[in-house]
């Protein structure tokens, strides 16, 4: 069992006082067998209601309603987790998934149904001509052999950039440019996985250090994929790794562009947005 505290502060200042409309703040990690909440703080500036619920994923969602306008609007969460999925390779491959190609079964279909139709229908054919170095129709290889080729692939022939700017990258984008985000890259692994029929998933979350070289906790994006037996099993391909104690979920979506980790309105003089301010710090308890 690992113990980490994830502290996230967002800030977004303005010239002069603004109004700001609803927010939506992801900043609480997913519970469950793997990780459990012993302690959370959340405060935000200016003064707002908070409101929780879960959204269709089962993600935790912070609804902001802000009483006053403000020249700056603060966002900080602390959080204390103990995680005990500490072994990533800690799993059984049902033997009849053990090798690609195969079939969910039966009772599973539907519910992967939007899991595995594509983000980004466009971008098949450029996808396709990707692929097919690492699988070609009537092979036969081994399921967990797949997966981590194309995690692999990713990490090795991509070249990571930091982008500030909102959004995520089409897969043909990031093939075109050679070069993107995390969110990128997980996506590029998402839309891959659901290429050959896997159920694929977008994950954000935290990620802890030394992982990242420069700092000590960051933001990340990564990709679940669900392999029977096995479950939704979490690949990193901007690290070239399997998601183990490192990672902390905290929302999940078959669509990466739908959670942001605050997204909302505000109202005010053309202008008056002056700069974003982030910092995140995972540090082991």
């Amino acid at each position: 069992m690992k113990r980490l505290r994830i502290t996230h502060l967002t800030e977004y200042r303005y010239r002069e006082p603004v109004t700001f409309g609803p927010h939506r703040a992801l900043v609480r990690p997913r519970e469950g067998h793997d990780v459990h909440i012993e302690g959370s703080l959340l405060e935000i500036s200016p003064q707002a209601s908070v409101r929780w619920l879960r959204d269709m994923y089962g993600n935790s969602i912070a609804i902001l309603e802000f009483l006053e306008p403000a020249s700056v609007l603060r966002v900080f969460s602390e959080v204390d987790v103990a995680h005990y999925d500490v072994n990533p390779l800690d799993f059984v491959i049902d033997p009849t998934a053990a090798a690609y190609p195969f079939r969910y079964p039966i009772d599973e279909q539907s519910d992967l149904i939007s899991y595995r139709l594509p983000a980004y229908p466009r971008d098949g054919n450029a996808l396709a001509d990707w692929l097919h170095q690492f699988y070609k129709p009537g092979q036969l290889i081994g399921t967990f052999d797949l997966l981590t080729q194309l995690n692999s692939a990713i990490s090795q022939s991509f070249s990571y950039r930091r982008r500030e700017e909102p959004g995520v990258q089409s897969p043909a984008t990031t093939l075109n440019l050679r070069s993107g985000s995390c969110r990128d890259f997980a996506a590029l692994m998402m839309e891959g996985a659901r290429y050959w029929g896997f159920g694929a998933r977008f994950v954000t979350g935290y990620l802890q250090a030394p992982l990242t070289e420069d700092q000590h906790g960051a933001t990340h994006a990564w990709t679940e994929i669900y392999i029977p037996g096995a479950g939704w099993r979490g690949f990193d391909p901007t690290n070239n790794a399997l998601v183990g104690a490192e990672h902390v979920s905290v929302a999940v979506t078959r669509d990466p562009e739908k959670i942001p980790p605050l997204s909302g309105l505000w109202s005010g003089p053309s202008g008056a947005f002056l700069e974003l301010h982030v910092d995140v710090q995972v540090v082991q308890l």
